[in-house]
C-alpha cells in the first residue's frame, strides 16, 4: 500500500498547493491514503471548519493537527464531530476530539496518531508514555499504524522514532516547517523522518512574510505575522507499508515548486 504523508499546510498558498498536487499525485503515483497536517492552513494559525472541508475535498484523507489546534475557537466543536481530524493525544482528559483514529480501507485497518511533542513546546502530558498507552490500546485493531510527531525539537523527533521503531509503521515529524534530508526505514519497518516539512508560500521564512521576520529579528520587537503571498512549495513523504505485515519498504521526500 502507498500513503503520503503532506507536511505542514499554511495558509492560502498552501491549500492551493495541495488542491494542486494531491488529487494528481494520488492518481499518477496510484496512492492509497493521504495524511495532511493542517494546524497552520486557517491564516497560518489553527483550522476552521471550511478550511478542513476545502483540504478534505481535495484528496485528503485525514488531518493532523499540532500546538495550534484550538487557535479558532469554533474547531473546539469541529474537531469534536469530524472523524476525519486528529489532534495531538497527549492533552490532558477532556479535550475535545481524539488523538487517535481509525481508517478500513479494503481488508486494512488503519490507525493515524498524533502526538506532540514538550521541548520547547506547551508542557503536555508525557509524549512518549502517551504513545505506549496508545499502541497497548490499539493491539489487534489496525494493521497499521502512521504516526505524526508534532514537535520542535529534533533530539526528541529522533528519540521518538527509535522509541517507537518496529512498532508502528511511520514516524513522521512535522512542526518545524523544513524538509529534514534523513528519511529512512528504521529496524522493524518503521519508516521515519525528522520533518516532512512545509506545503506553503515558498519565498519566505517558514511561511511568514520574511520582511516582518526580519524585523523582528533585528528589532527585537513584537511583531504581528502575516502568510506570505506568492509562488507555493509543496513539500511531502511518499511511503511505501506492506499490508500483510504492516512494516514501511520504502520512504521518500517529495518537493514541488510552482
Amino acid at each position: 500500500m502507498r500513503f503520503l504523508m503532506v507536511g505542514d499546510i499554511v495558509g492560502a498558498p498552501g491549500r492551493r498547493a495541495v488542491r494542486e498536487n494531491v488529487p494528481a499525485l494520488r492518481s499518477g503515483m496510484k496512492i492509497d491514503f493521504v495524511i495532511a497536517n493542517g494546524e497552520n492552513a486557517a491564516g497560518g494559525n489553527g483550522i476552521t471548519r471550511e478550511v478542513a472541508k476545502e483540504l478534505l475535498s481535495c484528496g485528503v484523507d485525514v488531518l493532523t493537527m499540532g500546538n495550534h489546534v484550538w487557535n479558532h475557537k469554533e474547531a473546539l466543536n469541529y474537531i469534536a464531530g469530524e472523524e476525519r481530524m486528529v489532534r495531538p493525544l497527549n492533552y490532558p482528559p477532556g479535550a475535545p476530539g481524539a488523538g487517535v483514529r481509525i481508517f478500513e480501507l479494503e481488508t486494512v485497518k488503519i490507525a493515524v496518531v498524533n502526538c506532540s511533542g514538550r521541548i520547547f513546546m506547551a508542557s503536555l502530558d508525557c509524549p512518549f508514555r502517551a504513545m505506549d498507552q496508545v499502541l497497548n490500546a490499539l493491539e489487534g485493531k489496525a494493521g497499521i499504524i502512521l504516526v505524526d510527531f508534532h514537535a520542535e525539537a529534533t533530539s526528541e523527533k529522533v528519540a521518538m522514532g527509535w522509541h517507537l521503531a518496529g512498532r508502528v509503521a511511520a514516524v513522521c515529524g512535522t512542526h518545524t516547517h523544513v524538509q529534514t534530508a534523513d528519511e529512512r526505514v528504521l529496524p522493524g519497518g518503521t519508516a521515519y523522518i525528522t520533518d516532512v516539512g512545509m506545503t506553503g508560500p515558498r519565498d519566505s521564512v517558514i511561511g511568514v512574510k520574511r520582511e516582518l521576520v526580519l524585523e523582528k529579528f533585528i528589532s527585537q520587537l513584537p511583531r504581528r505575522f502575516e502568510v506570505a503571498v506568492g509562488l507555493y512549495q509543496f513539500n511531502a513523504v511518499l511511503i511505501d507499508i506492506d499490508a500483510e505485515t504492516g512494516e514501511a519498504v520504502e520512504i521518500r521526500r517529495i518537493q514541488n515548486y510552482e
